[in-house]
């Protein structure tokens, strides 16, 4: 659902991916969501909120949520769904006040954030091909799925600012400093495609731990690379972007 809310100027957003959060932890990132908070107006998280998408890991990083007194939006990434409770993780934050774009697009303060996890494929000319096996195809049909629900979410927006939020790797650029070899599982260029349609100002994702911080798509928007433990610009292992 889309709130509409008077632009204020411009925002800053700080975002981050892959925090991975134990179901032993305790308070794991209170202290940089205080931090954040002061900082920046909005937090975007890029996916991978969990070790193995259990509640009680959804439930301790509820609990360092609920007083961050900023906007929170998310998507999920892919150890959020390996144990089969993704509603359930979605539940307990969007009590804590997560909103989670998911296809589902929101504005803050005239900026419009949309979202979704992305899957792999490859990047560029060596995209995989829907041929061959029902399983190859399957896989090719769940990328280009991700990206249809992505251009789904980037029409219902009319803001003349934009994010967009991944977990999965829009462009090859960022995840430079991984094995190459794994780079079909790491995203897909049809990301970049679909964002290329539209006039958004930034995208975020994680998901490559090892990659590179920034890079461009074909038409030139700015990607960023916010797992927590790729160097920034900030310092910190949040970025800090200003809309």
């Amino acid at each position: 659902m889309v709130e509409h809310i008077r632009a204020e100027g411009t925002i800053k957003v700080a975002a981050i991916g892959d925090i991975h959060v134990g179901e032993t932890s305790t308070h794991p990132y209170r202290e940089l969501f205080q931090e954040i908070a002061d900082r920046a107006d909005v937090l975007a998280l890029a996916g991978d909120l969990t070790n193995h998408g259990k509640p009680r890991e959804a439930e301790v990083l509820a609990e360092d949520l609920r007083a961050i007194g900023i906007p929170v939006v998310a998507v999920l990434g892919n150890h959020d769904h390996e144990c089969g409770h993704v509603e359930e993780l979605q539940r307990i934050l969007e009590q804590a006040g997560v909103r989670f774009l998911d296809g589902n697009p929101v504005e803050i303060r005239g900026v419009g954030f949309a979202g979704v996890k992305g899957f792999g494929g490859g990047f560029e000319n060596r995209m995989l091909d829907a041929f061959g096996e029902p399983a190859i195809k399957q896989f090719v049909q769940e990328s280009l799925n991700e990206a249809m629900r992505l251009e789904s979410a980037l029409r219902q927006l009319e803001t003349e600012r934009t994010m967009v939020v991944l977990h999965y790797a829009p462009i090859a650029e960022t995840v430079r400093g991984e094995p190459t070899e794994i780079y079909p599982f790491l995203g897909s260029s049809r990301l970049a495609e679909t964002i290329d349609r539209f006039h958004v100002q930034a995208v975020v994702h994680g998901h490559a731990h090892h990659g590179s911080y920034a890079g461009k798509t074909l038409r030139g928007t700015p990607v960023y690379n916010v797992a927590q433990t790729i160097e920034k610009e900030s310092g910190r292992p949040y970025a800090l972007i200003e809309l």
